[in-house]
């Protein structure tokens, strides 16, 4: 699993290496929908740093998670250090056994981190804390939250705490089902609670397990470890939490079921021998070099500090002490009789190189992200596509291999239907290539809403096969109605962005469409590539029969040059940034697409409503007559989509009926058709390059992309972080 983080090895030809990826696949049962919170936190060992620099870091930390999603945020840091006299300067580290920690510093507030930075540095200064005091070992965590349970405010913000004292500290992404129960005994205890989130019973119950253990294990230590591991085996639900405490100083804890986590390691000295392997417990060993740890939700938050990483498995316990890392495997199972069985052992595993740039993650010289991932897309189609389109043989006939597919082809094939399931984008993605999926295969293909599936219950067969499509491989709904379709017996085919996510682990086989990070919240560049991941997968499906062998060769032709389209098309930018400057003032926008471009006209649609908050909506042309034209006057601007492809002739009549009404029509034609769509000039052009009908919206969605960005600047909104959006939606 040491290439967990990994991408396929494309200059090798080697795209098989996505089951690396994508198993084991042990779904967890009992995971629950979590809320999208992000995790952070920095340990430096046998290294000064100053006070400051620490701050900056977490701040760092949380500012790279901040397309996640939050209302508030906050940090710990130690009060004060083992040897106040250490200066920032000193390059040798001392520590003084006999030192008394005082209580970590809790900083939260609501609103955005700035915010967050603001009113730390103002109360550092009313309480006259030392920002250059000089830290040789120091454990500092952090966190952004969305509310779910209980209103944005400092309160619920994280880290929660176990009382006065802050004797046990967590972070925590995920929601914890049982906590209600845990709350009313911990009250029947004598705790106090000060918040309304459901994390609070977590360092509560720290504290209660820690105080009952020291009572009864008179004269033993009781490690941090046990106490996390007593915790875990009372809580219900999805987590990713990170403890902290005044026990156990310039110690971290880590510990995931459901959510993401992962560890970052930084050697600060040269090491030979690399020391990337477990022996027995130990992943890094104790043994005084100089290191930076770093925990995160996310390898955005990783990438600037190191590359050597490790994804936290499920039931995994991760200790951060003295420099060394130890791991230990927590299982929490029901016996015969229902008792709770709790099982411990220790692992080994290996870090992973993480194949990722710090520029990925940098706006570059762009203004914003969403406007960088748009002009990214030529070499993310590229990158989709690298070592999975080939040639084979001296007759160089065209193929396709996707190797993370190719042992259950056979199963696919066998299918009574597929079923493709996701929310929002990846269903719009997933409606674009289902009439080539229909055509290529033979196999009735429907759609599910994921949320409608779990509504109805839908009926799922074992003869089915049901593709999970996510950019994020987290959305809740979507991994409900994974768990969903598991219970029903159904091959299950994950279509992700993000490896090592649980969609990319539950599902039974599945494809990385390797678009690269995508920061901002409405996904663009991951929506092209994801259309272009189901092609290749009608593609494969459909095998390479002698009657569908000319549309196979055309298609992945078109595949080939579909960069180059997409090229040509940003070019229209600047007269998207025109056309937006005309309807910055409307109130609303119909998008009317058919065919493969009805997927167009609900993405073109949903891309203005969720950054430029403007009402819009994507329309079946077909059902233009059942409704939607009675909105149509001269004030109502209409965009349709008439590209060259078997719907064409039936888009001219929409173009016809529209213009008979005095629609404000902005028509997106083939190169050369201006004249055919709109011989009168009555109405607005937009020429985009032809190419293979099932590859067309890739191409048609780039100017609509192009216009809900200029709408949103124009209109002075955050393009990256729309009102009420999170980039993955992981709570229900």
């Amino acid at each position: 699993m040491n290439s967990l983080l990994t991408r396929e090895g494309w200059q090798e030809q080697k795209p098989e290496r996505i089951v690396e990826c994508l198993v084991p696949w042990n779904l967890n049962k009992e995971r629950k929908p979590e809320k999208m919170c992000g995790i952070f936190a920095y340990l430096n060992y046998n290294v000064n740093r100053e006070r400051s620099h620490i701050l900056q870091v977490l701040f760092n930390g949380l500012r790279r998670l901040e397309y996640r999603g939050y209302d508030s945020a906050g940090i710990a840091i130690d009060d004060s250090s083992p040897s106040s006299s250490s200066s920032s300067s000193s390059s040798q580290c001392n520590s003084n056994s006999n030192f008394t920690p005082s209580p970590p510093l809790v900083f939260r507030q609501e609103g955005n981190i700035e915010s967050l930075v603001k009113s730390v540095y103002q109360e550092v200064g009313e309480i006259e804390l030392n920002l250059g005091e000089s830290f040789c070992t120091h454990a500092g965590i952090a966190h952004t939250r969305w509310a779910t349970h209980g209103e944005p405010a400092p309160r619920n913000s994280h880290p929660q705490t176990s009382g006065p004292g802050n004797e046990f500290l967590v972070v925590h992404n995920g929601v914890i089902t049982n906590y209600e129960v845990l709350k009313e005994t911990l009250l029947r205890h004598g705790f106090n609670f000060e918040s309304e989130t459901d994390t609070e019973v977590i360092p509560k119950l720290a504290k209660f397990v820690y105080d009952k253990a020291n009572e009864a294990a008179v004269g033993q230590v009781v490690t941090f470890s046990q106490v996390v591991l007593e915790v875990m085996r009372h809580l219900e639900g999805a987590y990713a939490l990170i403890f902290k405490s005044l026990h156990y100083p310039n110690e971290l804890i880590a510990c995931k079921r459901g959510s993401p986590l992962l560890l970052g390691v930084k050697e600060l000295t040269e090491n030979k021998e690399n020391g990337s392997a477990f022996e027995d417990n130990k992943f890094l060993s104790k043994d005084g070099r100089p290191r930076e740890l770093f925990l995160s939700s996310d390898a955005n938050a990783v990438v600037e500090h190191t590359k050597k990483v490790l994804v936290i498995e499920d039931g995994e316990v991760v200790h951060l002490k003295d420099g060394g890392v130890s791991i230990l495997k927590f299982e929490n199972d029901k016996g015969e009789n229902g008792a709770s069985l709790s099982r411990t052992s220790s692992v080994r595993r290996a870090l992973s190189v993480l194949e990722m740039e710090v520029e990925q993650i940098n706006k570059g010289h762009y203004e914003h992200y969403m406007q960088k991932e748009i002009h990214e897309q030529p070499e993310s189609l590229t990158t989709t596509m690298r070592g999975r389109l080939i040639h084979r043989g001296s007759s160089k006939s065209k193929s396709v291999l996707l190797g993370g597919l190719k042992d259950h082809l056979k199963t696919i094939r066998r299918s009574r239907r597929i079923v493709f399931i996701g929310c929002g984008t990846s269903y719009n993605a997933a409606l674009a290539a289902r009439p080539i999926l229909e055509e290529l295969s033979g196999i009735p293909v429907t759609m599910e809403i994921a949320s409608d599936l779990l509504d109805r219950e839908g009926p799922i067969y074992r003869e089915d096969t049901a593709v999970f499509v996510s950019q994020s491989g987290e959305t809740a709904d979507t991994l409900l109605a994974l768990e969903y379709a598991l219970d029903n017996g159904a091959l299950c085919v994950g279509i992700t962005n993000t490896v090592g996510s649980a969609i990319a682990r539950n599902t039974h086989c599945g494809v990385h469409i390797n678009a690269g990070a995508e920061i901002g919240v409405a996904s663009t560049k991951a929506y092209t590539s994801q259309i272009v991941v189901m092609v290749m997968l009608a593609l494969a499906i459909g095998g390479d029969t002698i009657s569908n062998q000319t549309r196979r060769e055309a298609i992945i032709d078109g595949l080939f040059d579909l960069p180059n389209k997409v090229r040509e098309v940003l070019k229209l930018d600047q007269v998207m940034k025109e056309l937006a400057k005309l309807l910055i003032a409307e109130q609303s926008l119909l998008v009317f697409g058919r065919g493969y471009n009805y997927a167009t006209a609900l993405e073109g649609a949903l891309k203005v409503k969720e950054v430029a908050l403007m009402h819009s909506e994507g329309i079946l042309a077909g059902e233009m007559k059942h409704g939607p034209l009675a909105l149509v006057d001269e004030n109502l601007p209409i965009v349709v989509i008439a590209t060259r492809d078997a719907c064409f002739s039936k888009q001219q009549s929409v173009i016809q009926q529209l213009h008979a009404r005095k629609g404000r029509l902005i028509v997106m034609c083939s190169k050369g058709d201006a004249a055919t769509v709109c011989p009168n000039e009555y109405c607005r052009v937009i020429e985009v390059p032809e190419d293979v009908d099932c590859l067309q919206p890739v191409i048609n969605v780039v100017p609509l992309q192009l216009l809900a960005y200029h709408l949103t600047v124009l209109r002075g909104f955050n393009v990256d972080q729309p009102r009420n959006l999170a980039k993955s939606v992981t709570t229900q």
